[in-house]
């Protein structure tokens, strides 16, 4: 880790979603390797935590504040605070993110609607806001997808479709930005042990508690890799400029097949699928 932490001391880092998961694991490695790091997120108080467990509470180089990344306005507004209070941004690392779950037919165009007001626009103007300063300092754009960014997966469709679309603008913007010296990578987490699950909503008509027990339950036993760990592969990758990374072994053995073998992966799919579906029903 050490050349990491050499290549980001210093920087200024902008980490959307800081107040768990990935986003916290970033922000901790990050703070640790003496760069200069804006987190950001809705729950204050998972921020505040993130700020304690980084030992950044007195520092002069860590900031934490409350964003919706569904305010643009407060997007924009952002983007010249943090130049004032920081410097121009070096990274952008657009982590916020949450799922529900529900077949497409159970759920309401509204909820549709707001996955892709988080995941998807979210990513968008943050991104619009802080190219001059990225541009500028020939840094570096992360965007986080994810393995269903790759390929489909039942009662996930607004996920899906969210996270497809990161990648697909995250991809052109690689190409458009190469000339401009700005990287850009899209990252496509498998299992990783985030509360994302936990605290997803449930469209499904008459759900039951146990229902979301066990729900969380079989994501644990896919969600093999930690977040620290993630942090860990995602800054690798972006210090080498990569423009894919693929977080943790399933998500590399299922990107894979679907470039190897198009249709295999949906096979292995409708199996843990239908696994999933015995449980439910006891």
């Amino acid at each position: 880790m050490n050349h990491i932490h050499d290549h980001f001391a210093g920087k200024v880092c902008i980490v959307t979603g800081a107040a768990s998961g990935i986003g916290r694991a970033l922000a901790l490695q990050l703070v640790a390797s003496g760069a200069r790091v804006a987190l950001s997120d809705k729950d204050t108080d998972g921020l505040s935590e993130t700020v304690r467990l980084a030992g950044a509470e007195a520092s002069n180089s860590v900031r934490q504040d409350p964003l919706d990344v569904t305010n643009s306005d407060a997007i924009r507004a952002y983007a010249p605070l943090l130049k004032e209070s920081l410097g121009p941004a070096d990274y952008l690392f657009n982590v916020a993110g949450l799922t529900r779950y529900g077949s497409f037919a159970e759920t309401s165009l509204d909820a549709h609607e707001k996955i892709m007001a988080v995941n998807y626009w979210g990513v968008v103007h943050l991104c619009k806001a802080f190219l001059p300063q990225l541009i500028e300092q020939k840094g570096g754009i992360v965007n986080i997808s994810s393995l269903f960014g790759l390929i489909g997966f039942p009662n996930q469709a607004h996920y899906c479709a969210s996270k497809f679309a990161v990648r697909g603008f995250t991809e052109t913007l690689a190409q458009e930005l190469a000339d401009d010296g700005v990287s850009v990578t899209c990252v496509h987490p498998g299992g990783v042990d985030t509360p994302i699950i936990k605290n997803a909503a449930i469209d499904r008509p008459n759900h039951q508690p146990e229902d979301r027990e066990t729900m969380v339950a079989q994501f644990k036993e896919v969600a093999r890799t930690s977040p620290e760990d993630a942090a860990r592969q995602i800054l690798r990758g972006t210090q080498k400029r990569r423009s894919r990374i693929v977080v943790g072994p399933d998500a590399k053995l299922i990107s894979g097949l679907q470039r190897l073998l198009p249709n295999t992966h949906k096979i292995i799919v409708a199996y843990i699928n239908r696994r999933r579906n015995r449980a439910e029903q006891g």
